[in-house]
């Protein structure tokens, strides 16, 4: 018992990734994790809701994007193979991700209600939210959207914001299917973030910016409630690559320099 004890005490040491909770003791059930255990043996796999450019989004028959190099990094400090299930963003902001993936990467706003039902890294990006309209469609705010057809990510906080705000949005199941949505003509106008929005028309003639709103939004990396060890490799590696600059480097590579 006391040897099993020691190396208990070693593991913990050695999966510690620099977390302030982590380097706290507890006697709670959630602390004991001794060592982060993937859910499928040799690969740390990732629950990410394809495409939602530039996050993530398949290019050449592979998943690439910002979330999925930071995926890759922290696959590399597990030392496991890297995992990508292509999950509904609904499966991911309810919780459910964790019956088959050890963490959701997919631009998840950190929110109260969400933390309810998984925790979450240190906030890795800002991501305020936009409205972009088409050139014509005679909007220019949110008073002027609320007749028009305005295309939302279902179970986004973009959607959210639409009905707190008066609209009646069209849901979308993922990123791609709203965008498409306003560059066919289906739509008048998008809102959601910014940076995937802003990403979608930057190369698009006869789309625009017409509003932004500062909510404060902060992406994080969604972690199982009660994965001790999972939270604190994955803070870990977002702490090497802030560190690095490594984290800055990723994003002017997939937002350009700001």
């Amino acid at each position: 018992m006391s040897a099993l004890a020691v190396s208990s005490i070693a593991l913990l040491s050695l999966t510690a990734c620099g977390s302030d909770s982590g380097s706290k003791s507890s006697d709670s059930p959630a602390a004991a994790d001794a060592a982060f255990a993937p859910i499928e043996a040799g690969k740390f796999t990732v629950c990410s809701d394809i495409p939602y450019e530039p996050f993530e989004f398949v290019k050449d028959g592979k998943n690439v994007g910002f979330d999925m190099d930071i995926a890759a990094e922290i696959a590399k400090d597990a030392k496991l193979d890297l995992n990508v299930i292509d999950a509904s963003f609904d499966s991911i902001e309810s919780g459910l991700f964790k019956t088959q993936c050890d963490v959701a990467i997919s631009s998840v706003s950190i929110t109260e209600p969400r933390s309810k039902k998984m925790d979450f890294s240190t906030p890795y990006m800002d991501d305020d939210l936009v409205l972009i309209a088409a050139d014509g469609s005679g909007i220019t705010d949110l008073e002027s959207a609320k007749s028009k057809k305005v295309g939302v990510q279902q179970a986004t906080t973009g959607e959210k914001y639409a009905k707190e705000k008066g609209l009646s949005p069209i849901g979308f199941e993922d990123a791609g299917l709203q965008t498409q949505a306003l560059i066919s003509g289906q739509v008048d106008a998008v809102l959601g973030n910014q940076s995937v929005l802003g990403y979608a028309i930057k190369d698009k003639p006869g789309f625009k910016s017409v509003a932004d709103f500062k909510t404060g939004e902060q992406l994080g990396v969604a972690v199982p409630k009660d994965k001790k060890a999972t939270l604190e490799l994955v803070n870990g590696t977002l702490k090497r690559l802030t560190d690095a600059g490594t984290l800055e480097e990723l994003t002017t590579k997939w937002f350009g320099a700001k």
